[in-house]
């Protein structure tokens, strides 16, 4: 019995050993494909221009407020 799970073992750290000095040779190396290839914003355009509008559109229904009002909000 402790021989299959010493053998099945082995073979898992046979094959860890065999990937790590895989990696280790092609350190470095890093496909195209993961690299960026511009400028990627976290929020969309269309989240963005919403974000814009409303920060606008409450500054100048702000402004026109306090203009309204005779500067006493």
């Amino acid at each position: 019995m402790d021989q299959c799970l010493k053998t099945t073992s082995r073979r898992l750290a046979d094959r860890k050993v065999e990937k790590f000095e895989k990696n280790i040779t092609r350190r470095g190396v890093v496909p195209e494909t993961t690299t960026k290839k511009g400028y990627d914003y976290p929020v969309g355009p269309i989240m963005l221009g919403f974000f814009v509008f409303v920060v606008i559109g409450s500054s100048l229904f702000q402004i026109i407020r306090t203009a309204t009002s005779g500067g006493m909000a």
